[in-house]
């Protein structure tokens, strides 16, 4: 009965994780929102274009960070100004929905998806290759 009192009696100690993967190991809290997250920007090569890294994630790919560092004032998800400096409704959509952050975007307006204009495909802008010219999207596979 001894041992079930002792291990009753012990402080239970809450270690931060990460909110995005989960993890534990070393974090760091976010500048735009105070969040902990991975402190691994470290581990990113670049021109790798990997997104391996939460911590460059989360500061790259949502309007959280962006409405941090343009300095806008007010809540991110109620911004005017973030929403003007995205030209394609559908990037706006992906930076404030995508799985870098942790708070989405609530009722994210409606967008038509891009197509490319040589074949048709739908191109998923924040998650494919594509490229532009003359205002047309191009698929990767169409690009070369």
């Amino acid at each position: 009965m001894k041992a079930k009192s002792e291990r009753n009696n012990k402080i239970a100690i809450i270690k931060p994780a990460c909110g995005l993967c989960g993890k534990s190991g070393k974090l760091t809290k976010t500048n735009c929102c105070g969040q902990w997250i991975c402190d691994d920007e470290d581990q990113y090569v670049l021109f790798s274009y990997a997104r391996n890294s939460c911590h460059r994630n989360h500061d790259r790919y949502t309007l959280c960070a962006m409405h941090y560092h343009e300095g806008h004032a007010g809540d991110w998800k109620e911004c005017k100004e973030c929403k003007k400096q995205i030209d394609k409704t559908e990037m706006y959509v992906w930076y404030g929905t995508n799985e870098y952050n942790f708070e989405k975007l609530p009722n994210p307006p409606y967008f038509k998806s891009t197509k490319c204009s040589n074949c048709n495909k739908i191109i998923n802008l924040g998650e494919e290759g594509y490229s532009i010219s003359g205002g047309e999207y191009f698929c990767e596979n169409c690009s070369d």
